[in-house]
């Protein structure tokens, strides 16, 4: 997957585009990134942020090395798959989008 086929497959699951980069947010401050993507030239990497407020690189991989999931589309060897809550938080990010719409929410 290239960066173009990571932010589709983000956006379309949740992720949001938060100072550049796809990110996932805390259900209770859904303005503030904690979990985002950064890419580089030749890789990808998924980043945390810490209590304090800095970012710490959990995972990276080579655009060439991460492929989709054959099922669920879900990016394999970069880590979203291994890290416990991951799909939880993508699963609320997903749905409080999808509630906002139907509410009539407008989108900042």
């Amino acid at each position: 997957m290239d960066k173009d086929q990571l932010t589709e497959w983000a956006l379309r699951n949740g992720w949001q585009v938060i100072a550049g980069c796809p990110s996932l947010t805390r259900p209770n401050r859904p303005r503030e990134a904690i979990v985002r993507m950064v890419f580089k030239t030749t890789v990808a990497n998924l980043e945390i942020k810490k209590p304090a407020g800095k970012w710490e690189k959990v995972a990276g991989q080579s655009y060439a090395k991460i492929q989709p999931d054959a099922d669920t589309g879900l990016p394999l060897n970069f880590g979203l798959d291994t890290i416990p809550g991951f799909t939880m938080l993508m699963r609320e990010n997903k749905d409080r989008m999808a509630f906002g719409r139907m509410s009539g929410e407008a989108k900042e």
